[in-house]
């Protein structure tokens, strides 16, 4: 087994000292004002990017839902969650069990999610497509398995929920609090349902939150004049924290990493 040995902050050589001072935090351009995070803080939440919700023949595809707008989301939630883990961001993954007999209650109560009220939720958004009989996933795919364009790395931590919010009945929060994160950035489905109720909850518990436009999607609300896509996009600027992209995420990223080599040793 390997063993690490401490050292008191004053055992540092100068040097040292610098670099951790150019790693302590890093400058994210968002909306309504840039941000600050410290990597060591700071956790990347990737909600329900499994195959039933975005899978090509996943459930979702099955009920009509086009899965091509979520599966837009992939690329730039891969390209942020490498460049964190390499800058020593935490990553988290919220899934559901979409596998199970017993369809998952979100809320409401026994017999509120009846199949008629399903159907009304689903339907609010994209209009309805003819699906090909034989649509399913592939031999050996379950509905509950992560994408594998994100499939998660060793030290990622996976949370199984069974509601649209992490933090129900869940030890999400305990295990963000061991790891001493402060703030969360936010990805993956749908936007205003898991994503906004986790988000939501974040909140309440006193956590920054930032949630990364190009790496959510929504499909209710799509046919109206404003979706519910950009309903919480506005909440979130407004009310709950950040808006943010990939992009100036790993922009910001990628600058951290400079200054760190750039650091002189002395």
């Amino acid at each position: 087994m390997a063993r690490f040995a401490a050292r008191n902050e004053t055992e540092l050589s100068k040097g040292e000292k610098q670099r951790n001072m150019a790693t302590d935090s890093i400058h994210v351009e968002a909306r309504p004002s840039a941000l600050d995070l410290a990597p060591a803080e700071t956790a990347v939440v990737v909600v329900d990017m499994q195959q039933g919700f975005a899978g090509t023949g996943g459930a979702w595809d099955r009920m009509g839902v086009d899965p091509t707008n979520a599966q837009a989301t992939i690329a730039p939630i891969a390209r942020v969650l490498t460049v964190s883990r390499a800058a020593g961001l935490s990553v988290v993954y919220l899934t559901m069990d979409l596998d199970s007999d017993r369809r998952p209650e979100p809320g409401g109560g026994a017999g509120y999610w009846t199949q008629e009220r399903w159907t009304r939720w689903i339907a609010a958004g994209e209009p309805k497509r003819t699906v090909d009989p034989d649509c399913r996933l592939p031999a050996g795919v379950s509905e509950s398995d992560i994408l594998p364009e994100l499939a998660p790395a060793p030290g990622d931590v996976i949370v199984l929920k069974s509601r649209w919010t992490g933090f129900y009945n869940t030890d999400l929060d305990a295990i963000l609090k061991r790891r001493g994160i402060t703030t969360l950035v936010f990805t993956g489905v749908t936007t205003s349902t898991c994503v906004e109720a986790t988000l939501r909850d974040a909140f309440f518990r006193d956590y920054g939150c930032m949630l990364l436009a190009d790496c959510t999607w929504e499909p209710v609300g799509n046919r109206l004049s404003r979706s519910n896509y950009e309903a919480t996009l506005l909440l979130v600027e407004l009310q709950y924290g950040w808006v943010s992209d990939s992009s100036a995420l790993v922009l910001a990223l990628g600058q951290q990493r400079t200054n760190v080599n750039a650091a002189p040793v002395v």
